[in-house]
């Protein structure tokens, strides 16, 4: 049986559900880096549906809310980034549930632990972060995550002959502070971890990974972007000017060169610590 399409009219098999309360509402649970991504992105999807959308009566009008247990939404940004987060969610029209748990979620929305209930067609679950199961075949010291501890050169703590990198593993990346999971540290941790087991297999000496500086860009749709320096996340750059940041990352630094060139390629997999990502005016 072929699925039906929700996104189009132009094919014989494609259709839209029947109006509904909540067809144009979407709920995002999770006020962290993920949840205000997908939320600020999503107010851009629901007006292409609407668009896309039969357009008998009156318009519809969408809806995003983000729901999140801590007291305000994106509160792992830091005093310094939330109240650029606030701005932007404000702007796009986002209705934030600060401070409030949900108790279910159905196939016609979701109950907070408010009391609230919210028709929604859309949910999208972004709350906790975990590595993959297969870390749990190892019998050694992981964290809260799940995560393998593995020294400078990504070697398991405690094993002879296994690495470990990205988001299955951690290490204290300047002596102090915990990778953390994403691109920014899964991706060097990869090329030393490639590097360092063929060093191992050939007894050549391994290179430490160590990264001396940190920076978060956070993607806020139509809005922009905020950029933050620093363990603490003090604000760099707002706006375009940070979106155009986000942009270059997400669309040229974490790609491999595209000249199909071999020698290119392994050229970017050396092991190599690149600086912190431009910063626009």
């Amino acid at each position: 049986m072929r699925p039906r399409c929700a996104s189009t009219t132009t094919s014989p098999r494609c259709r839209f559900r029947p109006a509904a309360d909540g067809q144009y509402t979407a709920v995002v649970i999770g006020g962290g880096l993920t949840g205000v991504e997908v939320a600020t992105e999503m107010v851009r999807k629901l007006d292409a549906a609407i668009e896309r959308g039969p357009t008998v009566g009156k318009k519809p009008v969408p809806r995003v809310i983000l729901v999140d247990r801590n007291s305000r939404i994106g509160s792992d940004m830091g005093e310094s980034a939330i109240p650029v987060i606030e701005q932007a969610l404000a702007a796009l029209g986002i209705e934030a549930r600060a401070g409030v748990s949900v108790t279910s979620i159905d196939k016609e929305g979701v109950m907070l632990g408010s009391g609230e209930r919210i028709p929604a067609a859309t949910v999208v679950w972004c709350a906790g972060m975990a590595a993959n199961p297969l870390t749990s075949r190892f019998p050694v010291e992981r964290d809260r995550f799940g995560r393998l501890r593995v020294d400078s050169f990504l070697k398991v703590a405690g094993r002879a002959a296994e690495f470990a990198a990205g988001d299955a593993a951690w290490l204290p990346i300047d002596g102090v502070h915990s990778t953390v999971m994403s691109c920014q540290h899964a991706r060097p941790m990869g090329r030393f971890a490639g590097y360092n087991v063929v060093s191992d297999l050939l007894g050549l000496p391994m290179l430490p990974l160590v990264i001396d500086w940190y920076t978060t860009i956070l993607d806020l749709g139509a809005w922009g972007a905020v950029y933050t320096q620093g363990w603490d996340r003090r604000v760099a750059s707002t706006g375009a000017a940070a979106k155009r940041t986000k942009a270059m990352i997400n669309c040229e630094r974490i790609y491999p060169p595209r000249s199909g060139d071999a020698r290119d390629i392994l050229a970017a997999a050396a092991p190599i610590v690149q600086r912190p990502p431009d910063l626009f005016e």
